[in-house]
């Protein structure tokens, strides 16, 4: 909640450095096919591209609500191996690093803290807790993006991706990491004059489960609507964990824009809502 709130407070001081600072106005010298996105490398974060030079910082607050976590006991340590499901809440804030090495590389960073509780299920019998919740350091990953080609108006851009998210917080059930856990994507971009098209695809390893498997998948729509306003529209998921997402990007100046996201599960076995606010700040490194 306090993240929420210095969150709101942000909003309230950047519309004042908005009056001071206007938005620059749009560059009428890019292509048709790059007026949504720009000419920078797609980061992980939905809707938004890093140029070479450029240091994105990305400090956010999201929330979870799932009335049907799926679980199993002996996950938690006590034992059955048998599926219920749970109700689900966490609170979580992030902090979001993308840099442009050049116009074909770019790094990422990002680490959160977060407070989950889940309650279990009225049929469970088994002795798992009826509530649980840990709170403390989430999830610390970092990315490295690389930009195969650029996208022509004849052919869209590809671009590869590798994740790798640390071990952390082994003795927690709910936000920790036991184990190294590694990914491997790639996907393409390509703008038309109605929106720009985004899709991706990912393997995942875990080092814990020594074994691969299909990872997440993503199709995206970006559209600039003004020099002010951008929309993003997408649908993400993992196997049989698939959600709808849906983002207003408000540019109030040319380094500065909030990111107004929902996220909407679709199967069962996705989060059922997921809001995230946030603000991106642009800063020039070189």
């Amino acid at each position: 909640m306090r993240a929420f709130v210095s969150l709101l407070l942000a909003a309230s001081c950047f519309q004042m450095f908005a009056l001071a600072y206007p938005l620059a106005a749009q560059d009428d010298t890019l292509p048709a096919f790059l007026k949504d996105r720009g000419t920078g490398i797609p980061t992980s974060m939905f809707g938004t591209y890093v140029r070479e030079g450029e240091l994105l910082i990305y400090p956010f607050f999201e929330y979870y609500l799932d009335n049907d976590l799926e679980y199993k006991p002996d996950e938690l340590g006590y034992g059955a191996d048998i599926d219920y499901r749970g109700k689900y809440r966490a609170s979580e804030g992030l902090i979001f690093l993308g840099y442009g090495i050049s116009d074909r590389l770019a790094i990422e960073f990002e680490a959160a803290v977060i407070d989950a509780s889940l309650e279990s299920a009225e049929d469970d019998t088994t002795d798992v807790p009826d509530k649980i919740q840990e709170s403390g350091l989430g999830d610390v990953e970092g990315q490295l993006r690389l930009r195969w080609n650029h996208e022509s108006e004849r052919s869209p851009e590809f671009f590869t991706y590798f994740e790798a998210v640390a071990p952390n917080q082994r003795d927690k059930v709910l936000i920790g990491t036991p184990d190294w856990e590694l990914k491997l994507g790639s996907g393409a971009v390509r703008g038309f004059s109605w929106g720009t098209m985004a899709g991706r695809l990912a393997m995942e390893y875990s080092v814990e489960e020594d074994k691969f498997e299909l990872g997440e998948f993503a199709l995206e729509y970006l559209k600039r609507l003004s020099p002010t306003w951008r929309v993003y529209l997408g649908a993400e998921g993992a196997q049989d964990e698939i959600g709808l997402i849906a983002e207003a990007q408000w540019h109030v100046t040319k380094s500065v824009f909030f990111k107004f996201n929902n996220g909407i599960g679709i199967t069962s076995k996705a989060t059922d809502w997921a809001p995230e606010v946030g603000v991106v700040f642009s800063v020039p490194v070189r």
